[in-house]
């Protein structure tokens, strides 16, 4: 049956708010839990981030501490400081290898694996964990120029869902969706910002 479904969320943190924000809109965290406790039995839901160390301040902590107490698996590292042969710095932070290694684990458990992610590199994680018999679903977007999502990833998933068709169910409430002009990406320490209105559930 559908609704006994094992189903467990894997969020690239920071690709998942690239693509909101691109589709010029916020995810409510608490909607987008609900959304998926609603069509079967949620395992677990997990959020990755990387975090810059040494910083006073990072807008991003309230969100992490807020996600942290509200039902999802926070999984965080610190950012990586470089220079590159520019001699430009450069803040290095990807969870690839962090989510590939929760996401085979927990593989044989699961019905159903649901990855918030439009990165390639994710593609030969997606067919292992297939192999081990667990349907995956992408959520990105091809709504935009160019589209957030790769076209290899979204071939290999049993289904890729559009974040566009999400936006009325897990948006915060009151916003209009706006499409961007452009892809911004911005430095993982400015992604959050919580807004204090709903408990810090914000994008």
């Amino acid at each position: 049956m559908a609704d006994q479904e094992r189903t467990a969320l894997f969020i690239d943190g920071a690709n998942l708010y690239a693509t909101a924000k691109t589709l010029g809109f916020d995810i409510d965290y608490k909607k987008l839990l609900r959304e998926f406790q609603s069509k079967g039995r949620l395992i677990r839901a997990f959020y990755y981030t990387a975090l810059v160390e040494d910083q006073e301040y990072s807008s991003i902590r309230p969100l992490i501490d807020w996600l942290d107490y509200n039902g999802y698996a926070v999984v965080t590292k610190p950012t990586k400081e470089f220079v590159d042969s520019m001699g430009r710095r450069k803040v290095k932070g990807n969870m690839d290898i962090e989510l590939a290694v929760d996401a085979m684990e927990m593989a044989e458990n699961l019905d159903h694996m649901v990855l918030f992610s439009g990165d390639g590199d994710f593609r030969s994680l997606v067919e292992a964990v297939q192999r081990k018999g667990v349907r995956v679903s992408v959520v990105s977007t091809v709504t935009t120029q160019p589209p957030m999502v790769a076209d290899e990833l979204r071939r290999q998933a049993d289904e890729f869902v559009d974040l566009v068709h999400l936006i009325a169910r897990i948006g915060r409430d009151g916003e209009r969706p706006e499409r961007a002009p452009r892809v911004e990406r911005r430095p993982i320490a400015r992604e959050y910002v919580p807004a204090p209105e709903d408990g810090g559930a914000a994008q």
